[in-house]
């Protein structure tokens, strides 16, 4: 390569290493979408970033300023894209490659063939290559400091497939960015939204919501096939289709309730205590006022003892931040390891003295539900209280009036409210799945869930389950 190009690109990764949209706007002439802003921006400082959208967004360019980006802006890399189809990898994707470099500052530096783009000079390690997903060697091999996946309809790409390619990416400066319309409730992608979504940056576009997409085609969708069908679910909301019949909440219910705030009102804080003592699962406090789960409080390995002085602490917090807070429910599963923080709880309350009431309530998750005609236990009905509450959250969104619940944008909360299924029992009743059954299929114990669940207990729930002295 001569001196004169490799300076270019020296000034090329210098300004735009970490800045894909300045790169989009200044050498491609590409103006991006708030959210191709927020995705390019993402992958920039993150190694995963997974975007669910429906049709027409504009998704195949961020593809492509994304591979032209990265093929500019890192020494010697390697970008491989891949698609379910040739038709959809060559004829869309790649075309879309060739159709930014033919316009950009950086065409004489990149050269576009049918299935690789390479910088002049150095084909052999600076290279973009097109690949279709159709077998797991096709995706092996690929080994650089500086290696971007690119994944379109990612979907539809099988398991085996994505495999390979997670298997590729050891290296620190190794990304995957997937793309796609969620058309199955399975595999890599739909876990990136799920159970793996604390790995990932996520994203949902909806062509509801955007400039780029015919707004003909959206109300055809709609007269077609209805606005809760799954068709229009994926192609225009881009949303997964309707959960497996056995998960108990669907992703739609948790992630409406991230998207609008709710301004805090009342005179009572809430506190969800799941207490974790020495071991892998958490310790989580969260506190809840007046509509809003604020951010959580999440600790490894803390004795009863901590645990008890964070508790008391976040009271006092925000007793301090809010001026209206008049009491405070403490609300813990005290089966097991609970029960001492509990008992500590109890201590404190008796021997010092506060600017406000405060409850310990203790709340057995296995202990008989209060509706024992259609719940298992305390802990299925807890569950059924939140998820009630999400879905009238969510019929308030549908209706575009006022939010009443706003969750914090905790991506493990949400994978952990997500996962968990459920099943009827024997006697009719509901029963959520249990936390060792969850950790068998390789889902993290719900320990955020469960803490925001008993913080969100109802104030009927809240006489029944009181089985010991409440401390004042």
């Amino acid at each position: 390569m001569s001196s004169k190009p490799y300076n270019v690109l020296l000034n090329l990764i210098d300004v735009y290493w970490d800045d894909p949209v300045a790169f989009a706007e200044d050498i491609l002439n590409f103006t991006p979408d708030k959210w191709q802003r927020e995705v390019l921006t993402d992958l920039a400082n993150h190694p995963y970033v997974s975007v669910r959208s429906g049709q027409g967004v504009g998704k195949t360019g961020v593809e492509a300023i994304s591979a032209i980006w990265y093929l500019c802006c890192r020494p010697n890399p390697k970008v491989v894209c891949t698609a379910p189809t040739r038709q959809q990898l060559n004829d869309v994707l790649w075309a879309e490659i060739a159709k930014w470099l033919e316009s950009s500052l950086v065409k004489n530096f990149l050269k576009w063939t049918k299935t690789k783009v390479y910088m002049v000079g150095n084909e052999e390690r600076w290279f973009a290559t097109a690949r279709t997903a159709t077998k797991p060697e096709n995706m092996q091999g690929f080994h650089e400091d500086y290696m971007l996946f690119i994944v379109d309809e990612a979907s539809g790409v099988a398991d085996s497939i994505m495999e390979a390619i997670l298997g590729t990416l050891s290296g620190p400066e190794n990304k995957l960015l997937m793309c796609g319309n969620p058309t199955r409730t399975s595999g890599a992608f739909y876990d990136s939204h799920h159970k793996d979504r604390q790995d990932y940056k996520t994203h949902k576009v909806s062509s509801y919501d955007s400039s780029r997409a015919s707004k003909e085609n959206i109300e055809r969708l709609i007269r077609k096939y209805g606005k809760d069908s799954d068709a229009v679910r994926i192609r225009v909301f881009g949303e997964f289709p309707k959960s497996e019949p056995d998960m108990f909440i669907s992703l739609e219910l948790a992630e409406t309730a991230t998207e609008r705030a709710v301004e805090p009102y009342g005179r009572t804080l809430h506190i969800g205590a799941d207490i974790a003592r020495y071991g892998d699962d958490e310790t989580v406090l969260a506190p809840f006022y007046g509509g809003k789960v604020f951010e959580l409080e999440c600790y490894h390995k803390q004795s009863t003892t901590a645990t008890a002085g964070r508790i008391i602490q976040m009271a006092r917090q925000f007793h301090s931040r809010f001026q209206y807070i008049t009491e405070v429910l403490i609300k813990i599963d005290d089966d097991g390891v609970g029960g001492g923080v509990t008992d500590q709880l109890e201590e404190i309350i008796r021997d010092e003295l506060f600017p406000f009431a405060i409850r310990i309530i203790p709340i057995g998750n296995g202990r008989k539900a209060i509706d024992y005609d259609h719940y298992e236990n305390r802990g299925t009905e807890i569950w059924a209280a939140i998820r009630d509450r999400l879905q009238e959250n969510l019929s308030h969104y549908m209706q575009g009036t006022e939010p009443t619940l706003e969750l914090p944008k905790d991506d493990k909360l949400i994978s952990q409210l997500t996962t968990r299924k459920y099943k009827m029992s024997s006697k009719g009743r509901i029963v959520l799945e249990r936390k060792e059954d969850m950790k068998k299929r390789g889902v993290e114990s719900p320990d955020r869930a469960d803490a925001v669940a008993l913080a969100m207990a109802t104030e009927e729930e809240l006489v029944y389950t009181h089985e010991r002295p409440l401390g004042w």
